[in-house]
């Protein structure tokens, strides 16, 4: 049996937050491998001592561990040709036990006996096995916990490599390698700090040494320039298919990773399902007081209905891998009761009113204050992000997928779109005075925008931009506006990836609480507040307090909404130069 080794921590090591937990993991794992090599049986052996005063030889018994269990191949070698000469006899009995009713019936209690036997041999070799069971199972769970407090030491010595879930989990990989290529070594044991020096170190002396290779090539960069043409000649006329080939299995072993493993149309009908979900729920709220009559008041504290499509996705991807509309409903259900939690309670009030009554023979009036109940209703919806909801129930292996599928986004990144969860109508413009800054901005784009009002699919905005079928559509119909309205660009059908990115290489950006807007700006969401947008639409003005917008694919329809100008969930604005 392979047997862990057992590292050893400094107290620098011990104070340091981020690695206190991984370690005192690590110390709990040692303790129970050591605890259950100890039950390991040992074997007993005879030692002969010569005293070196007396020479007097004596000889005492001591206890070694058995290195190895007992092995089923040499107890099947020992027993083969019992088995081997049982099967012939049992052949040719049954040969015969036809004609003689006697000797079948013998011949069937000799088998069960045989049989009866070998499973109390089998069992009582099982017993025997146990022990070297569950040290094989601690020395794996001591391997997980060592392999762990590695990589969280190698993080903090290369903090390079926690920039994204994708880097983290391929620096978990080949930390998991290295341990192992140490370990088969034997190079292992010892402290922490020489236990994970070896990725460390590699990772600086690649720098290194490439820092020191740059500075010689650039001393004799027309030498290197000469060699590098040669070299490119060479790999052209004899490598060229082989390189592509393994640039190809390279290339796709990375993509068939990080790619959502289901058909597009299942995912988009998974994604409807969920949606809909969330449209009965804020149906139901909407309803409240026609389905709960008779409350004096009706109190809301309502948290967001809404999430990302590409978090769901993620999730049921990393539970689930492929998945299609039939085999996720179990756990769109799941996550939907994580992430919204609605509750309704009543309350009562004692409160007094002034009643007046006059007395008939004197005529005299008097007031007096009157109790009575005044009924409400609390309705309180709790609401969380799926990525919320992804921490709390995913094991850390599922946790990690989802990490890696949530930054490659499933290399779908189109599939969604983007839009809002909004399922209420229009805002009212009705009274509202806008102030205008001294940017000019489009009035006729804007009611361009307006006309559109009303509209459910998305259709002609998605087709405009090219796609075949239904997308999430917000962001196509701002492109399609400013089309309509003579410009070629900004053209894009993805908030954060190509929206929010465009502005800001043009240097026409403006954070959240951005004072001089003008009609015909784009304006972005993040609802979740994660730092990517998920939604876009085109600012109509504002009073001052409040940002008026029109926006695609809210609720799957054009509508016409508003927003304090300090609504956290502005991302920014896309700034127009008309």
């Amino acid at each position: 049996m392979n047997k862990e080794p057992r590292l050893r921590f400094t107290d620098e090591e011990r104070s340091d937050p981020a690695l206190e937990k991984p370690i005192r993991k690590a110390e709990k794992a040692a303790a129970r491998a050591d605890k259950a090599q100890a039950n390991i049986p040992k074997k007993k052996v005879r030692q002969t001592v010569i005293a070196p005063d007396t020479g007097k030889k004596t000889s005492k018994l001591t206890f070694e561990d058995k290195k190895k269990p007992p092995s089923k191949v040499s107890q099947g070698v020992r027993e083969a040709p019992v088995h081997l000469v049982a099967g012939k006899l049992h052949k040719e009995i049954r040969e015969t036990e036809q004609d003689n009713v006697g000797v079948e019936s013998a011949h069937k209690s000799e088998e069960a006996v045989e049989t009866g036997a070998y499973l109390v041999r089998e069992g009582y070799r099982s017993h025997k096995l146990k022990p070297y069971r569950k040290a094989a199972q601690a020395e794996r769970q001591l391997e997980k916990a060592n392999v762990n407090v590695l990589y969280q030491k190698s993080l903090q010595e290369n903090p390079q490599f926690a920039s994204n879930p994708l880097s983290r989990w391929q620096q978990k990989q080949t930390i998991k390698k290295q341990y192992a290529a140490a370990k088969h070594a034997g190079q292992t044991a010892g402290n922490t700090a020489q236990a994970a020096s070896k990725t460390g170190k590699s990772a600086r002396t690649v720098k290194e040494k490439a820092e020191q290779a740059g500075a010689f090539v650039m001393r004799h960069k027309k030498g290197f320039l000469m060699a590098g043409v040669l070299f490119l000649i060479t790999c052209m006329l004899m490598n060229t298919m082989s390189s592509c080939s393994m640039m190809a299995q390279s290339i796709g072993s990375v993509l068939s990773g990080t790619t959502y493993p289901s058909d597009d149309p299942e995912m988009r009908a998974v994604e409807a399902d969920y949606a809909a979900r969330e449209a009965q729920l804020q149906e139901k709220i909407d309803n409240i007081e026609s389905s709960h009559p008779g409350y004096d008041e009706y109190r809301y504290d309502l948290g967001m209905i809404g999430h990302d499509p590409h978090e769901l996705a993620a999730f049921l991807s990393a539970v689930l891998q492929g998945y299609t509309r039939q085999s996720a409903q179990a756990e769109l259900a799941r996550v939907f009761a994580a992430q919204y939690q609605l509750t309704l309670t009543e309350e009562v009030e004692i409160r007094y009113r002034t009643e007046t009554s006059t007395d008939p023979e004197t005529g005299e009036t008097t007031s007096e204050e009157v109790p009575y109940e005044y009924y409400i209703l609390n309705v309180k919806l709790t609401s969380k992000p799926i990525s919320a909801v992804a921490s709390e129930i995913l094991t850390p292996e599922q946790m990690e997928m989802y990490q890696v599928y949530r930054q490659t986004m499933g290399n779908k990144p189109l599939l969604f779109g983007g839009g809002s969860p909004d399922t209420s109508g229009s805002d009212d413009l009705s009274g509202v005075q806008f102030i205008n800054g001294t940017r000019p901005g489009n009035p006729q784009l804007v009611e361009l925008a307006k006309r559109q009002v009303g509209n459910v699919g998305g259709y002609p905005y998605w087709s405009w931009y090219g796609f075949d079928s239904r997308v999430e559509w917000c962001a196509c119909f701002v492109s399609w506006c400013y089309n309509q309205a003579g410009k070629s660009e900004p053209r894009f059908a993805g908030c954060e990836w190509q929206g929010v990115p465009w502005f800001q290489s043009h240097g026409q950006w403006g954070a959240r609480g951005y004072n001089n807007l003008a009609p015909g700006d784009a304006i972005f969401f993040d609802w979740d507040l994660d730092g990517t947008a998920d939604h876009v639409g085109i600012v109509i003005g504002t009073d001052g307090s409040r940002v008026y917008t029109v926006e695609g694919n809210s609720g799957d329809a054009c509508k016409i909404k508003s927003y304090d100008l300090n609504y956290q969930s502005i991302k920014g604005y896309g700034l127009m130069n008309w």
